[in-house]
């Protein structure tokens, strides 16, 4: 069975630093306890679409090393489909150093490593080209990302981390995905304009929620959902993930309706409250119960 959600994606191991604060250039800081454990903006995703109740699969790129497997064995744990994961045998799996402060805040440093590599197999095109939604991000090549938009029926670009994006690129786009950082450098100050190069775009504003611009209809406000901050790491992916699973669950993507997109904002911005609540990458991930559940008593 082809899956619904196909995310084009990195994969990388996270080491992540507990700080009383992040620190600013030149400064040294000490930490707690260092941990390890799986992320990636792909791989978070895919785990997010996967929580959610959507059939994925992902297309990615690992070493053939102890993080390889230790993101394996998560995303497989998690109900993603691995057929399409390449393995390196002369590149390390993708590291991810996190600081995460006293307030939940983080700040993120790559080493893409195997994701650098990450290209689309003839597999991986057929497998894009048939499921519902496609969904990508930044931390692998523009080449990669660009020959997955072209295969999809429906492609989801997650622009993050923050880029210049070419109109070849931003013309295969159905629906962009950025925070108000990314969306300034693509659009400038006036967010409006992201309408300019692509038809729709949704603009995550952290606790305050998202909103969604859709050419030719006015702009939706999705409020946030107030909670106390455990940690922010990968809560933008949980949004993208549970977004793509619901826009998956429309019957046909060519009849994606305000309605429709409002409605998986929701799900999503739920979703991503929950996440922060929890620390970690994909530790932090909900499961679709509980994504019912707080939908329900925000939105029913």
């Amino acid at each position: 069975m082809e899956p619904d959600v196909v995310v084009v994606g990195s994969a990388n191991v996270d080491l992540v630093l507990p700080v009383r604060r992040i620190p600013r250039p030149g400064e040294t800081v000490l930490a707690g306890e260092m941990t390890r454990g799986p992320g990636g903006k792909g791989a978070n995703q895919a785990v997010a679409a996967a929580r959610a109740g959507a059939h994925t699969a992902i297309v990615a790129s690992l070493g053939v090393d102890d993080a390889g497997e230790l993101l394996r064995e998560a995303l497989s744990a998690s109900g993603v489909d691995l057929a399409l994961v390449s393995a390196l045998e002369a590149t390390p799996t993708g590291t991810a150093i996190i600081t995460v402060d006293d307030s939940g805040e983080n700040s993120i440093v790559v080493a893409p490593g195997a994701n650098g590599e990450l290209t689309l197999s003839e597999a991986a095109s057929r497998a894009v080209s048939g499921a519902k939604i496609v969904l990508s991000q930044l931390e692998i090549p523009f080449p990669t990302v660009q020959a997955a938009a072209a295969a999809s029926s429906y492609f989801v670009l997650n622009a993050a981390p923050a880029a210049e994006l070419s109109d070849e690129l931003l013309a295969e786009v159905d629906l962009l995905v950025v925070n108000e950082t990314e969306a300034e450098l693509i659009a400038g100050s006036d967010r409006s304009a992201l309408l300019k190069r692509v038809p729709a775009a949704v603009v995550t504003l952290g606790g305050a929620g998202a909103v969604i611009l859709t050419r030719g209809a006015d702009e939706i406000a999705v409020p946030g959902v107030p909670v106390d901050v455990v940690d922010t790491t990968a809560a933008g992916d949980t949004f993208c993930g549970v977004l793509a699973a619901a826009l998956a669950a429309v019957s046909t993507t060519d009849a994606i309706t305000a309605s429709d997109l409002t409605n998986a904002v929701r799900r999503a911005n739920v979703a991503a409250s929950l996440s922060v609540q929890a620390a970690g990458a994909i530790s932090s991930v909900p499961h679709g119960d509980a994504i019912d559940a707080r939908y329900a008593e925000v939105y029913l």
